[in-house]
C-alpha cells in the first residue's frame, strides 16, 4: 500500500491540523488524542511515511525503531504512567481497525484498563 500524504497525522505533521503537542523532535510527534478511550490517551507518531507497523518495522531500520520505542517509554514516563502502569496499542490493517494510515502508537492510561479484548472475542 502506498503512503497517502494526505492522512490526517501527515497533516497533522505538516501543521496544517492543529494538536495538544506533549513532544516533538525532528523524528517524531506526540499529542493528545481527540477522542480519548483513558485519561491518559495519546499518539505517538514518527515523522517519517510509515502506513503501518507492519512498513515502520521493515523500512526504518533499527536504529530509527529503537529511537521511536526508545521515546514511546520517555513520554510514558513524562505522562506518570511508569508507576501504575500503561498501555501500548498499534494497530496493521483492516482486520485490526487501522483508521488512519499512518504508523501510530496509543499510549493508554491513568485508570485501570481491564482485559486486553472483550471476554467474547477471546471465547471464539
Amino acid at each position: 500500500m502506498a503512503y497517502d500524504t494526505d492522512n490526517i497525522f501527515a497533516k497533522v505533521i505538516r501543521g496544517e491540523i492543529p494538536n495538544n503537542t506533549v513532544y516533538e523532535d525532528e523524528f517524531i510527534l506526540a499529542f493528545h488524542d481527540i477522542a480519548p478511550a483513558a485519561p491518559v490517551h495519546v499518539l505517538v507518531i514518527p515523522k517519517g511515511a510509515y502506513v503501518s507497523f507492519d512498513d515502520f518495522a521493515h523500512n526504518a531500520g533499527s536504529k530509527g525503531i529503537g529511537y521511536f520505542f526508545t521515546m514511546v517509554r520517555h513520554i510514558a514516563h513524562e505522562l506518570g504512567l511508569e508507576e501504575s502502569g500503561y498501555r501500548l496499542i498499534t494497530n496493521h490493517g483492516e482486520n485490526a481497525s487501522q483508521s488512519v494510515p499512518h504508523f501510530h502508537v496509543h499510549i493508554l492510561g491513568g485508570t485501570p484498563l481491564g482485559g486486553l479484548l472483550p471476554g467474547d472475542v477471546l471465547t471464539r
